[in-house]
């Protein structure tokens, strides 16, 4: 069985962003790693590979200095990647669906791929979705629980409100991983080791045909978040509390 998992170099949740210029952030200080949800994928995909046989690729589109985050994924088990590389620090989902497309097809179709259930920079929750579809493969994504049967994936994926569904896909298919499908390794020093030793391929985004100009969102600002207010206490009865709360939240912040 051949899977490919789909992973994202993105920033640190606890690293302290700088804007530079209207459109980007300064990043070369920055502590970068593999988008939390997709470590879901990998170890999903190297469970499976563990138990069935086959092989597990990474595959990436970013900046060169991705290649940090692929040895991490390939130390834990992953057996060589692919890196498409672009310049850009924000690319939109349609455009990387179809750089990820592109290099899967050149590479070989897997049997399965695995992505995160979305990315915790842009959290656009998009790209699996188009992938899928370009594929034409069925695709779930919020999955918890997975089990292959043969040549389908039975999938149980979170809805809302404590809610699950449990859905059949036929094989090949796109799945998104998330929190409780399993618990993801940490590497060993050998492992680490091993990975460095790893094929990553690196193919330009214009090799594949595909031209960085032509995704269909735009970045036109990013602003920093204010910096809250400091918290006000209420006091007096429950009713006067009450009262005064309303008040705030119609004349003060105007959400009433």
């Amino acid at each position: 069985m051949k899977i490919c998992v789909c992973v994202k170099h993105v920033p640190d949740t606890a690293a302290t962003i700088k804007l530079a210029g209207e459109v980007g952030f300064e990043d070369s200080e920055i502590k970068f790693v593999s988008n939390p949800y997709d470590e879901y994928g990998i170890e999903e995909a190297v469970s499976l590979v563990e138990k069935q046989g086959g092989e597990v690729v990474i595959l990436t589109v970013g900046k060169p200095a991705a290649a940090t985050t692929i040895r991490s994924a390939m130390a834990m088990g992953a057996a060589r990647a692919i890196l498409v590389k672009t310049d850009g620090q924000f690319l939109d989902a349609d455009l990387t669906a179809r750089a990820l497309k592109s290099a899967m097809e050149q590479d070989g179709l897997p049997d399965m791929i695995f992505t995160g259930k979305g990315s915790v920079d842009t959290e656009s929750f998009q790209t699996q979705y188009r992938l899928a579809s370009s594929l034409g493969m069925g695709v779930a994504n919020e999955v918890s629980t997975l089990t292959i049967d043969g040549n389908k994936a039975i999938a149980e994926r979170e809805i809302g409100g404590g809610e699950k569904q449990v859905i059949e896909i036929n094989l090949p298919c796109v799945i998104g991983a998330t929190k409780g499908l399993n618990e993801p390794r940490y590497p060993k020093f050998p492992d680490i080791m091993k990975a460095k030793k790893k094929q990553i391929k690196e193919i330009d985004l214009a090799e594949l045909g595909i031209d960085a100009s032509t995704g269909q969102v735009v970045m036109e600002k990013l602003e920093a978040v204010p910096e809250r207010s400091g918290a006000k206490m209420l006091t007096g009865t429950i009713d006067a509390q009450v009262t005064e709360l309303v008040r705030v939240l119609r004349e003060d912040e105007k959400v009433l």
